[in-house]
C-alpha cells in the first residue's frame, strides 16, 4: 500500500504547529540536502581563513605556511554538526534583542485556540484493469453503479467497462457493439499477464509509456522496466475496417521510438515493446466477448528495446 503523503504531511505539520518534534520524509529530505549545502559552506569558509592566516604570517614573520586542508580546524563529514534549533534559540536569548523579548512575551499571551479536525483530501482512483482485476481476481472491490448506487455485478462490469470506450459522441446514438480490438481488452490483458507474473504494474504517464513495472512497489524501489502496448492485428484487413483507433498499432517513426527509449535509459529503465495479438474477426465471434473466457484466443509477446551508452557500457 502507497504512503498516504497528504495525510501525513499534514499530520505532521499539525503536531510541528502544536510543539512535537516530528518531520515528514520529504522535510527530512529537504533537511539533509540543507545541511549537505551548509557542510560545503563552512568547510570552504575555514580553509578560507586557515588561508588568510597563513598569509598573514607570512607577510609579519616571513615564514612561509601550506595550507591545511584537513584538521581539527577544517570540519569534515565525521566531525561537522548542523547547528540545531536549541542551539540557535540559546544564541538568540543570549543577544537578548528587544525583537525576540516582545515575539516571546505575544507568544505568551496567546491563548490556545482549538483545532479543527483534518479533513482526508486524499482518495484512491484505479484506472479500468486494476478495478476490474481486483473485482475478478481478489472480489475485494464493489462497484457502484452512478445512477441507482447499487452493486454491479461482474459481467455487467465486465462489459461496462468495454463500453466506456466504445460510447458514442452524441448519447442519443446508440452504443456500437462490442469490439476484438477494445482498447481496455488490449490493456487488461498486459496488466493481467505482468501481474500473474508477480510484477506491481503502475501506470507510466510520467515516462511517456502505459505501464511502469516494480518488484515490490513504488513506495519500496524504482521500476526497473518501462512497458510500451502495441497492438497487433491477426488479419490487417481488421485494422481497416476497426471503428477503435488504438494508440501504436500502426508502426511509429523510429524518432519515437529513440525519444522514448533514451528517456526511459536516462532513468535506469528498461524498455520493453509488449504485442498484443488481436484475434481475427473470421475465426472468432463478438459473442465470446460477453465474458473474460475471451483472454484465451490473445497473445502476448515481448521484445526488449536497450539503448547503447559507451559511457556506461565498457566494462
Amino acid at each position: 500500500m502507497e504512503k498516504r503523503l497528504f495525510w501525513e504531511r499534514e499530520s505532521v505539520q499539525k503536531q510541528v504547529d502544536s510543539g512535537a518534534k516530528k518531520m515528514t520524509s520529504e522535510e527530512i529530505r529537504e533537511k539533509r540536502r540543507a545541511d549537505r549545502k551548509q557542510f560545503k559552506l563552512d568547510r570552504a569558509a575555514a580553509i578560507a581563513k586557515v588561508a588568510a592566516e597563513a598569509e598573514t604570517i607570512f607577510e609579519t614573520e616571513g615564514r612561509v605556511v601550506v595550507p591545511a586542508l584537513f584538521g581539527p580546524e577544517i570540519p569534515s563529514g565525521a566531525t561537522w554538526k548542523p547547528k540545531t534549533a536549541e542551539s540557535e534559540l540559546a544564541l538568540e536569548q543570549e543577544s537578548g534583542s528587544p525583537e525576540n523579548a516582545k515575539s516571546k512575551g505575544e507568544d505568551e499571551g496567546e491563548g490556545e485556540e482549538e483545532e479543527e479536525p483534518l479533513e482526508d483530501m486524499e482518495h484512491l482512483q484505479l484506472t479500468l484493469p486494476e478495478a476490474f482485476f481486483l473485482a475478478w481476481n481478489f472480489d475485494c472491490l464493489t462497484i457502484l453503479d452512478p445512477e441507482t448506487d447499487e452493486p454491479l455485478s461482474l459481467p455487467e462490469i465486465w462489459i461496462t467497462f468495454q463500453q466506456i470506450y466504445l460510447a458514442p459522441p452524441i448519447p442519443t446514438l446508440p452504443t456500437p457493439e462490442l469490439q476484438l480490438d477494445n482498447p481496455f481488452l488490449i490493456h487488461y490483458a498486459v496488466y493481467h499477464h505482468y501481474r500473474s507474473l508477480g510484477w506491481v504494474v503502475k501506470n507510466g504517464l510520467k515516462f511517456c509509456v502505459d505501464y511502469l513495472l516494480y518488484k515490490r512497489g513504488p513506495v519500496f524501489t524504482h521500476a526497473e522496466f518501462a512497458i510500451v502496448v502495441c497492438p497487433v492485428y491477426e488479419d490487417p484487413q481488421d485494422q481497416e475496417v476497426s471503428i477503435t483507433n488504438l494508440q501504436n498499432a500502426s508502426p511509429f517513426t523510429w524518432s519515437w521510438l529513440s525519444t522514448i527509449n533514451r528517456a526511459n535509459s536516462q532513468v535506469m529503465k528498461t524498455l520493453i515493446l509488449t504485442y498484443v495479438t488481436i484475434p481475427a474477426r473470421s475465426r472468432l465471434s463478438r459473442e465470446m466477448l460477453n465474458t473474460p473466457a475471451c483472454f484465451a484466443h490473445y497473445s502476448v509477446r515481448e521484445v526488449i528495446v536497450r539503448r547503447f551508452i559507451p559511457a556506461r557500457m565498457r566494462d
